[in-house]
């Protein structure tokens, strides 16, 4: 690897060949008026230029991008994803499993933790459907962790009223029905991927709610069923995002339904 030198200017020594600030040249300035950034840091025309520095070409595996912003949809589909589909066998009663704790790590770590940082990713792109939806399912998940931490006694605190505990659950159930509705509303001009999504969730919300006011066993199993279908579509829009025409082989529909693809 060749070794670069650093270059000496008036305004001061810049490594990697940057130009300093003291240093005015005539590609910096359009009509006597200095271009890019002016400030402390440096000309903000080099972080968004692809390529062109060592920095660009540090990860030499993948292509050169501009410096902006990735995608985080993918990572929250699939914390999402993930996180539903255990649950979701859980509730089927996959291999007879009736008591459904190892659910609390993924839902304080991935689908939690995990999905709250893709929300506030989100926010920081502008996107304020992706950082509400994510946001709102990452406090779910820490909401629904709280269950199953003796700690935070909110089972206990029941004590032997089984009936009671069954009615709360169902109202919690109820309450993000109503969100995800929102939620499907809000989707409709997306994709058919999207809307899918959280048509089957909401689905999946008021089986499970139905499960604990009934109560029904059945119901539940059918929340379960429907959970693990939610689970594969987002899974499904997780890998649509993933996949881009720089880094793959091939792209997956997902039925764009947004006004500009109409027009």
């Amino acid at each position: 690897m060749s070794h670069i030198e650093p270059k000496h200017h008036n305004g001061g020594v810049l490594n990697n060949g940057a130009v300093a600030h003291g240093e005015n040249t005539n590609e910096d300035y359009n009509n006597g008026i200095p271009s890019g950034y002016q400030g402390s840091g440096g000309m903000m025309s080099r972080f968004i230029t692809p390529g062109g520095n060592p920095i660009d070409s540090s990860q030499p595996a993948f292509p050169v991008f501009h410096r902006k912003f990735a995608n985080p949809a993918p990572l929250g589909l699939m914390a999402f994803g993930a996180t539903t589909f255990i649950l979701s066998l859980f509730n089927v009663r996959a291999r007879g499993i009736t008591t459904p704790n190892v659910i609390l790590g993924m839902a304080l770590g991935y689908g939690g933790l995990v999905q709250l940082i893709a929300g506030i990713e989100e926010w920081a792109c502008g996107n304020t459907f992706g950082a509400t939806a994510f946001s709102s399912y990452g406090g779910f998940w820490l909401s629904f962790a709280t269950l199953y931490i003796p700690q935070f006694g909110v089972v206990d605190s029941y004590g032997n009223n089984g009936a009671e505990l069954d009615s709360a659950l169902g109202i919690y159930l109820a309450a993000w029905g109503i969100v995800t509705f929102i939620f499907l509303l809000a989707s409709l001009r997306s994709s058919i991927a999207l809307a899918s999504l959280f048509f089957f969730l909401d689905v999946t919300f008021w089986l499970l709610c139905a499960g604990f006011l009934a109560p029904s066993v059945n119901a539940t199993k059918a929340g379960g069923a429907m959970g693990i279908l939610t689970a594969a579509i987002a899974g499904y829009t997780a890998l649509a995002g993933l996949l881009t025409k720089d880094t793959s082989y091939f792209l997956i529909p997902v039925g764009d339904l947004s006004r500009k693809k109409h027009q």
